[in-house]
């Protein structure tokens, strides 16, 4: 038996609770005990009544009585629309001991990408990227554990928490192995369903034990309550029916406990007969019964409480009721004494400051429930008008405008579009969302109703690609969508076909669009996106003479403007994935840029032309061996989307290329780091899209590089690095990087065939970089021994493309490839050649491998100690394995 065992009416919802209670201590002594110890994670299920929100403020008291912080908060069966606001509610206590100044200060970056979730701050004009917002309230949280250790943070009713709390939740919960806290999650075994419900699962996931699953009081336990409630005289049939009347529910036990001695009726069995009445009255319709016995205003009141869920302030509630302010106070001490509500506790204080709650969650449900439903959805209407005039705004509205019904209403329609750009703007896209999809049920008038389903697919563009295409679809298909709008959603549209790898659909779209425009900037405009979307064409389609027509246009661009940059930069890219002459690539990337760095509009934040332009400028530097102008943009993209809260998507991109830049420039740890980083945050994009195919492609790329080659096989396996490739460019070839996996792991005939498919799939595009798609100097290697003559013809083809193509890299593995198909001296002087060009090159890991490969046809101690070092260095275990061996085997004939 534990100190905290309830011995007394006082805690007699604790009853039969001791195993619980005795995790509960575990946790808190052991939280408390080093500030360096992992986070703990407690998940309590239990249906209605079980004891959920008893078992958390015991918790609270037993934290508070070791010395720790306690946060708290609940969702509420009302307010699962309202974004962010549990997760409002547990910070509270902190947020309020920082004054506005020293919340900038404490809380630097995070501040700006959580702060308008929290409401410490207005939002910006921007558009919030959620799963920035999510991390960035991650970082506020964690900064505010550390500092407030130790602490405990408590979350009831989480079966009820909005879906963008819910995702903090899960993040910050996965973060719990590094970071000392105790977490305790009180939920509903059912309630919930949809992302809700999965969100909630990872949650239980992470706890790494199972929940603790309340059940319900025995009749032992029954009977032990009413004695001590009701008085050791208490006779066993009228115990035994407690129980059977409650079912062992511990809530109901309780109050009907508490009625039985209110109404003076003596325990005995005589009286047992008397129970099922007084049950009756506690609960569902009979709770109601009882409530209208105190009157008709004292009904308005409890149901203009249930109607606004959270903040019941008097004043509010007041208004809602139609009453005075007398009243309305005369009301609330009646609630009150009925125990229907209840005033807050203190140390349990919420954002909204209300005056009153109800006493538990299940006597608000029955409250609402019983409004008549026209009666319901009325109230709801004035209760918004009601949150309006109080100064909250149109979001904190919404969740009531979002249950009136359809009436034609205009003044509705724009009220929940302003609503969807605050909710926007605060990185809740699904709450956005669902304010845009009710404003389509009022329905539009007609000149705004293309309008308002452009706004809803960018509303999902982030989150929901599929619904953003149907969305802007409907919009262009409907009249009252001209000018930049019209123009913005065909090009917004073409980017979520591309992601959602559609891209020849994405080239129809545009393709259709320009031929209804005639010269000037929108036609360029456009024409520019749809040489983009062909320039990253994986497909065997694209337009003939593209090329030459982007050359011409190009020709004459000198970077005045954004319009001739961005064709310097797709004309660049082309001619990088061409293989033509890479000082000319260069020159022409340089001139799209304003003094070295991107030009305002075209940056890795802006809107207008989207990620892919700065994406295929780096990319054209980083494969024509400018990796420091390379990695300089690279390196800019991560700290852009760190500092403007954009994460998923657009994060997982920038650490795809920052690990590209690493990889290129021989750094393969530093790469392996990124690329897993970004393969985590691209899971929970989707897999199968082009950036999950960029993280996973360059990879596999590294860990062979490493000489890592089941690691690389594994990750591979694990995440469909195989046929079907997608329709984008994915950048190196995966087709290639594949068959050098194939050849590694054994699989000479697969990795021939994989090979053979990706020489044919360059030359119907006209991919000839040999450094972007070096599928010829691996197939050549392969073929050295069945089919040499094909080798050497392969070999010489490579070196024939790397020389037109003119970096030292490109040049410096054509030459590698010879040597490894030649003997003798011959083989000699093309491995020397070799390393004389790639110790020129920035790529330090194939510098390393011809160094090895130069000391062992040269029998050269010192040139393998060089490449051994530098293999060391750059991370490439198997290269350096291979260098040691040779030393060891002595420098004679090997």
């Amino acid at each position: 038996m534990t100190e905290v065992r309830p011995t007394a009416a006082a805690s007699a919802s604790l009853w039969e609770r001791d195993a619980e209670v005795d995790a509960v201590v575990r946790a808190i002594e052991a939280l408390g005990t080093d500030r360096s110890s992992a986070g703990t994670l407690l998940v309590i299920r239990g249906e209605a009544g079980f004891g959920k929100t008893a078992l958390l403020a015991e918790t609270r008291r037993i934290a508070e009585r070791h010395g720790c912080r306690v946060w708290s908060a609940r969702g509420g069966q009302t307010l699962r629309s309202v974004p962010f606001n549990v997760v409002r509610q547990l910070l509270q206590p902190a947020l309020v001991s920082l004054m506005p100044e020293e919340a900038r200060e404490y809380l630097g970056d995070c501040y700006d990408n959580a702060g308008p979730a929290l409401g410490l701050t207005e939002p910006g004009e921007r558009q919030a990227d959620p799963q920035g917002v999510t991390e960035g309230l991650v970082a506020v949280v964690r900064r505010l554990t550390r500092r407030d250790w130790p602490l405990v943070l408590l979350i009831d009713d989480a079966h009820w928490a909005d879906q963008e709390t819910l995702r903090w939740l899960a993040a910050f919960t996965e973060r719990l192995h590094d970071l000392s806290v105790l977490v305790v999650v009180a939920r509903r075994p059912a309630e919930v369903s949809g992302e809700s419900a999965r969100l909630l699962d990872t949650v239980a996931a992470t706890a790494g034990h199972p929940a603790t699953t309340l059940s319900a009081l025995t009749p032992q336990g029954t009977s032990g309550l009413t004695r001590a409630t009701l008085g050791e005289h208490a006779d066993p049939p009228f115990c035994r029916e407690v129980w059977a009347v409650t079912d062992g529910n511990p809530y109901e036990t309780v109050e009907l406990l508490a009625k039985v001695r209110d109404s003076g009726l003596e325990p005995t069995e005589g009286a047992a007969g008397q129970l099922r009445a007084l049950n009756r009255a506690a609960r569902g319709g009979g709770l109601v019964a009882r409530l209208e016995e105190l009157g008709i205003d004292a009904t308005r009141f409890a149901w203009a409480a249930a109607v606004l869920g959270t903040g019941i302030a008097v004043d509010m509630v007041a208004k809602l009721a139609t009453l005075s302010r007398d009243e309305a106070v005369h009301c609330a001490e009646l609630l009150r004494s009925a125990r229907y509500l209840t005033s807050p506790d203190p140390a349990d204080a919420q954002a909204d400051g209300g005056d009153l709650e109800f006493v538990h969650p299940l006597i608000a449900t029955a409250v609402y429930e019983s409004i008549p439903p026209a009666l319901c959805t009325a109230m709801h209407g004035i209760a918004a008008q009601v949150v309006t005039d109080s100064g909250r705004g149109a979001a904190a509205a919404s969740r009531h405008l979002l249950r009136v019904h359809p009436d034609d209403d205009e003044e509705l329609v724009e009220q929940l579009r302003e609503a969807a750009r605050d909710h926007l703007a605060v990185g809740a896209p699904d709450a956005a969302r669902r304010c845009l999809e009710r404003a389509l049920l009022e329905p539009p008038p007609p000149e705004t109703h293309a309008q308002v389903l452009y706004e809803l697919g960018r509303a999902t563009l982030l989150t929901a690609p599929a619904r953003t295409i149907d969305h802007l679809r409907a919009a262009l298909a409907m009249p009252g969508l001209d000018g930049t709008e019209r123009l913005d959603a065909v090009i917004r549209l073409s980017q979520v076909l591309v992601h959602n790898d559609q891209l020849e659909e994405a080239l129809r779209t545009v393709e259709t669009e320009v031929a209804r425009h005639g010269p000037g900037p929108a036609r360029m405009r456009l024409q520019a996106v749809q040489y983009m979307w062909e320039g990253l064409h994986a497909d065997e389609t694209t337009s003939p003479g593209r090329s030459e027509r982007l050359a011409g246009l190009a020709r004459t661009c000198t970077g005045r403007d954004n319009s001739e940059r961005v064709l310097l930069i797709l004309r660049g890219f082309d001619a990088m994935t061409h293989g033509e002459n890479a000082e000319e690539i260069v020159e022409a990337c340089d001139r799209a840029l304003v003094n070295g760095r991107l030009a305002p509009g075209l940056g890795w934040t802006d809107n207008e032309w989207g990620v892919e332009l700065p994406l295929m400028l780096a990319s054209s530097y980083a494969y024509t061996d400018r990796l420091d102008r390379a990695e300089s943009l690279f390196t800019e993209a991560l700290r852009a989307y760190g500092s403007a809260g954009w994460g998923g998507g657009h994060l997982a991109l920038a650490h795809a290329y920052v690990g590209l830049g690493h990889r290129r420039r021989g750094r393969l740890r530093e790469a392996e780091t990124s690329l897993r980083e970004s393969l985590r945050i691209a899971e929970r994009v989707g897999r199968g899209l082009p950036l999950y195919w960029s993280a996973t492609c360059n990879l596999v790329d590294t860990l062979l590089a490493r000489g890592h080659i089941d690691e690389a096989w594994s990750v591979a396996e694990q995440y469909g690095f195989a046929p079907p490739y997608p329709s984008t460019i994915v950048l190196p070839d995966p087709r290639s990087v594949r068959g050098r996996l194939l050849l590694a792991v054994g699989r000479t005939k697969d990795g021939v065939n994989e090979l053979e498919a990706a020489a044919k799939a360059a030359a119907a595009r006209g991919h000839h970089n040999p450094v972007l798609v070096p599928w010829a100097v691996d197939l050549a290697r392969a073929l050295a021994v069945d089919d040499p003559g094909r080798a050497a013809r392969l070999a010489t083809d490579a070196r024939r493309q790397a020389e037109r193509f003119g970096t030292d890299t490109a040049i410096g593995e054509a030459l590698r490839c010879a040597a490894a198909l030649e003997t003798g001296q011959r083989a000699v002087r093309l491995a020397a050649q070799a390393v004389t060009y790639l110790e020129a090159s920035p790529c330090q890991h194939e510098h390393a491998a011809a160094r090895i490969e130069y000391g062992i046809l040269s029998r050269s101690a010192t040139e393998l100690d060089r490449g051994l070092a530098l293999a060391r260095s750059c991370g490439a275990d198997g290269l350096a394995a291979q260098a040691s061996a040779a030393l060891e085997a002595g420098l004679g004939p090997w």
